[in-house]
């Protein structure tokens, strides 16, 4: 199984009325009905510490949240495509002093990060199907970002609709909060299980 996003895929911003999607290659990298998941987990990890890592920009919603928080002092953010980056600083031309963005694969960037030297990791990149199955792929990549939180640090994904432990993450922490929100997708929205009811919030909390 390939290890890596695609080098140059078709990005789009498609705005049909209120809806906002994000496409790479088609697919529907993200949307702004998010928000309101977004904005809590955001807040979610904020309450971790003041220095923050995400992966994968999208829309830019929970980057904006995390880097406005009052306590943050630093929040970057690993976006593989270029395009995704444009598209945003093109609707945010001014951003918070604490916000960096890097164009960089998280993949080839994860070993560079300093051990102990995160309070909180957001994660939610775009990956294709082959690196979401691919578990030796995960096996190397969850453990080196763990490695970058100081103990007590969190990270989280994204809400799933699913009741489960994230298989992805679930091995290398010995602590999970899960909390549960309600959401309502697009009706074209299909990435989540259901369009609407229960997602999940998991935080993956580094003990030691």
């Amino acid at each position: 199984m390939t290890t890596h996003q695609p080098e140059r895929p078709r990005i789009e911003l498609v705005e049909r009325g209120d809806e906002r999607t994000l496409l790479i290659d088609g697919g529907q990298a993200m949307q702004a009905w998010e928000t309101d998941l977004m904005h809590r987990s955001a807040d979610l990890l904020c309450g971790f510490g003041s220095d923050f890592l995400e992966v994968g920009l999208g829309l830019g919603i929970s980057a904006l949240r995390i880097a406005s928080a009052p306590t943050t002092r630093r929040h970057v953010v690993v976006e593989k495509y270029g395009e995704v980056i444009a598209l945003f600083q093109e609707r945010h031309p001014e951003l918070p002093p604490t916000l960096d963005i890097v164009h960089a694969d998280i993949v080839q960037h994860v070993d560079g990060l300093t051990v102990g030297s995160l309070d909180g990791i957001f994660f939610d990149p775009y990956f294709p199907k082959a690196m979401l199955d691919d578990i030796a792929l995960w096996n190397r990549l969850v453990p080196a970002l763990r490695r970058a939180l100081r103990p007590g640090g969190a990270l989280i994904p994204f809400a799933t609709t699913r009741p489960t432990l994230r298989w992805q993450f679930a091995p290398f922490f010995d602590r999970v909060i899960c909390e549960r929100q309600t959401f309502r997708a697009y009706p074209g929205t299909n990435y989540m299980s259901k369009q609407d009811g229960s997602a999940w919030i998991q935080i993956f909390i580094r003990c030691e």
